[in-house]
């Protein structure tokens, strides 16, 4: 018991040097020619009437440990929840951690204030910048054709890459709703893919698509995210050949590609934040956000994210939408 441990560490000292003043009262006693009965009877008498005083130590001793290790647990402690001090050590350490935790509180309160500010900044900054894109997506109507397909793929890519900001923001503000329902995976999948339908045709690349007639419970808006950041993946890394989008197993909506695929070494490591691989590497672009907001998207829906690869053969998302237990931001 750790409670035990640390009490008889401290009184330690005290019960050696009790028991060596008893020891050395009953040698004078012997020494002097009492029978030794007496003095085993005064040393007896001795323990006897020490050892209420012992149990009510150890009372008093268990109750402020608990007291303390109960306000310990408390994720946000005050100095006025801090169990009150017994010996003049324990009133300077309730002191020291009553101005410890004024500190961590100011500072937990700044640090707040400046992480909705920049949250409150960002949130703006990517509304008001749709205003130049939805006007600069108008002006290239008006274009050379061949001039403003190119132009369109790049303002989509912004476009993406806002959307991307905005959520990441959404994403670790403590205001993060969530709205479940039974969805039609098909309808949202569909939805998805008609966003990159001009991908599809830029990179001259096939749809293999399996139609799902299967309902998921879900965030529609959040679902929707995850998936476009694995269709967008899926083409940007695959020069050649097909994208397929199938169910596999009741509930496992799969999306595989025939692109350059993932080495085993970095396969561990494609959902850590910033983490791009060799991939990444070759790819100038790549942040290394993208996998990792949607394994935190699909923690906080209870659904689960896999990828499996082999290098030049492709690679394979499987995203698990039954209902597992969710993640409370």
């Amino acid at each position: 018991m750790q409670w035990l441990k640390l009490y008889l560490r401290h009184r330690g000292v005290v019960a050696a040097a009790a028991l060596g003043i008893l020891s050395v009262f009953c040698l004078v006693l012997f020494l002097y020619g009492y029978p030794l009965e007496g003095v085993l009877y005064a040393a007896l008498l001795t323990l006897l009437f020490s050892l209420p005083l012992v149990v009510a130590d150890l009372c008093v001793s268990f109750r402020r440990w608990r007291d303390i290790m109960q306000a310990a647990s408390d994720p946000a402690p005050q100095p006025e929840h801090l169990p009150s001090s017994g010996t003049p050590a324990e009133a300077a350490y309730a002191i020291l951690a009553g101005k410890l935790m004024k500190q961590n509180t100011a500072e937990r309160l700044e640090c707040d204030r400046r992480q909705e500010d920049a949250t409150e900044y960002y949130t703006l900054w990517a509304h008001q910048i749709k205003t130049p894109i939805a006007a600069l997506r108008l002006i290239l109507e008006s274009e050379h054709p061949q001039c403003a397909s190119e132009m369109k793929d790049e303002l989509f890519r912004i476009e993406q890459y806002v959307e991307m900001a905005l959520n990441y923001l959404r994403l670790n503000s403590a205001s993060t709703d969530y709205v479940f329902r039974k969805y039609e995976l098909d309808e949202l999948v569909r939805s998805v893919v008609r966003k990159y339908a001009r991908q599809f045709i830029r990179r001259k690349l096939r749809l293999n698509y399996r139609p799902m007639n299967i309902s998921v419970l879900t965030d529609e808006k959040w679902l929707c995210f995850v998936l476009e950041q694995i269709l967008s993946n899926a083409l940007k890394y695959t020069s050649a050949g097909e994208i397929s989008i199938y169910q596999e197993a009741p509930s496992t909506l799969v999306i595989q590609d025939t692109g350059m695929g993932i080495r085993p070494e970095d396969l561990p490591r494609v959902f850590e934040k910033g983490y791009t691989g060799l991939n990444g590497r070759t790819d100038k672009k790549s942040t290394g956000i993208g996998l990792y907001l949607c394994k935190r998207v699909c923690e906080n829906l209870g659904h689960t994210i896999e990828i499996s690869s082999q290098v030049g053969s492709g690679t394979k998302v499987s995203l698990r939408l039954e209902r597992q237990s969710m993640k409370i931001e």
